[in-house]
């Protein structure tokens, strides 16, 4: 139980500087463009991976953990990232507003994470929904809604 409300703190704190990202590279995007601003994004947020990578490899005097059968499909990470900053920053800056932006990337995390755990994608657990768990993606769903209605 412990690691589950340390693992929701972390969760919750990802969750506003996710928040602010956002906010921020919207703002870049209003002085520059989406694309500059996912490459900005993206190259300091690599150097400061990089930067952190060789201080924790230092720091805990570990061999360099790069593996060769880590499955290709593994590197694509940073395209979701980057298309995320993009449409983030053309979204912000929308009718919909930062608030709206975020409710309605909640409802797609949703509807992707559930399509991704019921067909066993990317190397997950197949899981079935449950009913219990459709009550919370409803309030979720009726939340973002509201959110995004009180804008007009």
């Amino acid at each position: 139980m412990q690691n589950i409300n340390r693992y929701s703190i972390l969760a919750i704190i990802g969750g506003g500087l996710l928040a602010m990202m956002i906010h921020i590279n919207s703002q870049l995007a209003l002085e520059t463009s989406a694309i500059n601003a996912s490459w900005l994004a993206h190259g300091l947020g690599g150097l400061l991976a990089l930067g952190l990578y060789h201080v924790v490899i230092k720091a805990v005097s570990l061999p360099t953990p790069i593996k060769s059968d880590v499955p290709k499909l593994f590197y694509l990470g940073g395209l979701p990232g980057a298309l995320t900053v993009i449409l983030a920053s053309v979204t912000v800056n929308s009718a919909i507003g930062l608030s709206g932006t975020l409710a309605l990337g909640l409802i797609g995390q949703l509807i992707c994470s559930i399509f991704c755990e019921a067909l066993g994608l990317f190397g997950l657990r197949k899981r079935k929904l449950t009913l219990l768990e459709l009550l919370p993606i409803s309030l979720v769903v009726f939340g973002s809604i509201l959110i995004i209605s009180q804008r007009y």
